[in-house]
């Protein structure tokens, strides 16, 4: 093979609880995953240096953010998989199709990997693939991007499990040019909690509830809508105060409810149905809002092409 495109999923959290702060500087969390129909998809070939382009339909000043040096995570993929296989990694040219926002909580570097992974693995002829999924080294959401669907995520969001036998939830999300730091989003949660009183260290477990799994299972958009919880969603407003401004202007416009995605910026909207996220999606484009509709449970990271 001269080169393999692998595809990986972007993400949102529907559910994202933050628990205590570890001595390694992580929290224990407690995440429903929902792969989306937004996706990346990236392309390796052999090179005699390693190189990364970035293209795609997200903004120009986005684009120009994705780092196109060694310290992209596909680069560092590759390498993981080559310290899997026991061999030394070709030089290799990544090229990634973005469709994903940069910097927006939704995963999209973390699905370049997952791709990545797929697609040296294949390209190398490896036959590493059954390790993959255990590539948590490279971020907490690449397990989750080789897996897709919807799950649930413990741990530092790596440890899944999946929900069986989910509808098709429909979202619209906006997204924003000013990413938001993880690590700063963090941090500041933790400082409003110690504000309070509560010793991060000692903050109460993460866990999912049983009736929020069940409303997914239903598909009763409603009880969905009641049950969706972000804890870093505080911090991120606390850092960005603009973005109520834009959940209140969803919500208005007919959404069940609105909720910062992972670590923001990027917000997302729960609607009934796909022709309701059309017809919100236009109604906050024509407010000025970038705004595109949503749907998962996604399938996961796979070969798109060989050649």
């Amino acid at each position: 093979m001269h080169s393999v495109t692998a595809s990986a999923p972007g993400k949102t959290n529907l559910f994202f609880a933050v628990g205590p702060l570890l001595e390694d500087g992580f929290h224990d969390v407690a995440s429903v995953y929902l792969a989306l129909d937004l996706r990346e998809d990236v392309t390796v070939s052999s090179a005699e240096t390693w190189s990364v382009t970035v293209s795609g339909n997200i903004s120009a000043e986005q684009i120009a953010s994705v780092p196109t040096d060694e310290g992209n995570l596909v680069v560092h993929a590759a390498k993981h998989v080559a310290k899997l296989a026991n061999v030394s990694g070709q030089p290799t040219a990544f090229a990634i199709d973005k469709h994903v926002p940069v910097a927006g909580g939704m995963g999209g570097g973390s699905a370049d990997a997952a791709a990545a992974l797929l697609a040296v693995n294949a390209l190398w002829c490896t036959g590493v693939e059954s390790k993959l999924i255990e590539s948590v080294e490279l971020g907490a959401d690449v397990p989750f991007a080789l897996a897709g669907g919807i799950a649930i995520g413990l741990g530092r969001g790596e440890v899944l499990t999946q929900i069986d036998s989910v509808p098709e939830i429909n979202l619209v999300l906006v997204t924003s040019d000013e990413g938001l730091s993880t690590p700063a989003v963090y941090k500041r949660l933790d400082e409003l909690r110690a504000a309070r009183g509560v010793d991060p260290t000692f903050a109460p477990e993460a866990v999912v509830p049983e009736e929020l799994i069940r409303a997914l299972q239903s598909g009763d958009q409603t009880a969905i809508a009641a049950l969706l919880r972000n804890d870093l969603q505080e911090a991120a407003l606390d850092l960005r105060p603009d973005l109520k401004k834009t959940i209140d202007a969803g919500i208005a416009a007919g959404a069940l409810t609105g909720f910062v995605s992972g670590s923001g910026p990027t917000i997302a909207f729960l609607v009934v149905d796909a022709d309701t996220a059309e017809s919100l999606a236009q109604k906050l484009h024509i407010q000025g809002y970038r705004a595109l509709a949503a749907a998962g449970p996604a399938v996961g990271a796979f070969i798109r092409e060989e050649n």
